[in-house]
């Protein structure tokens, strides 16, 4: 299947709708909460979509493929600070 532009791809709008999500959340939270685990869990959040279409947009294959890994790296980053803010 070919894609003309990043936005028909279903893994970078899921990945920004988890971006925008977290954000939301995040700007609930009182000053050191965001602060600290905030700042780095949006970052890690925005790194998703933003390794994803970094990627996309490279000539070749092996570029995306290492842009998909570093964004799968960034997808467990956020995994690691949602279990850290739920408690």
């Amino acid at each position: 299947m070919s894609y003309n532009k990043i936005e028909e791809l279903d893994v970078y709008n899921l990945a920004e709708e988890i971006s925008d999500e977290i954000w939301n959340i995040v700007l609930t939270w009182d000053f050191f909460a965001k602060d600290t685990v905030g700042k780095q869990i949006c970052r890690a959040a925005d790194s998703i979509s933003a390794n994803i279409a970094e990627g996309y947009g490279r000539f070749h294959f092996k570029e995306n493929k290492n842009s998909c890994y570093y964004s799968r790296g960034s997808i467990l980053e956020v995994k690691s600070f949602l279990r850290k803010s739920k408690t």
